[in-house]
């Protein structure tokens, strides 16, 4: 079993850059597909973006790509969401989450076993 604890949310100016980070105890997080999801109010929970257990595959969501970049560093158990280019629709509480599943069915099916606490991020206009 793994924990997530988020961190790195506040609130940041539009055009502006925010990085999240996501620090895994207990089970290594290299043994994990990782992925970062978001949830606005009123709104469902969305995907932004995964990376592979060795990080050398990643995956957006069409909102956020080429604004946002995610990374690992296995050795630091923390998984990183580098935001840029915020917009005020970026405005969401940010979770941090781990699969036990292989790249491919978490790219077809998104299949996420732990999760964290989340982060609000509060972009303003």
């Amino acid at each position: 079993q793994v924990q997530l604890v988020e961190s790195g949310g506040g609130l940041v100016q539009a055009g502006g850059s925010l990085r999240v980070s996501c620090a895994a105890s207990g089970r290594t997080s290299s043994s994990y597909v990782m992925g970062w999801f978001r949830q606005a109010p009123g709104k469902e929970r969305e995907f932004v973006s995964a990376i592979s257990r060795s990080g050398s595959s990643t995956s957006y969501a069409d909102s956020v790509k080429g604004r946002f970049t995610i990374s690992r560093d296995n050795a630091k158990n923390t998984v990183y969401l580098q935001m840029n280019s915020l917009k005020p629709e970026d405005t969401a509480v940010y979770y941090c989450s781990a699969s036990h599943a292989t790249w491919q069915v978490v790219l077809a099916r998104q299949p996420y076993h732990y999760w964290g606490q989340g982060t609000q991020v509060t972009v303003s206009s």
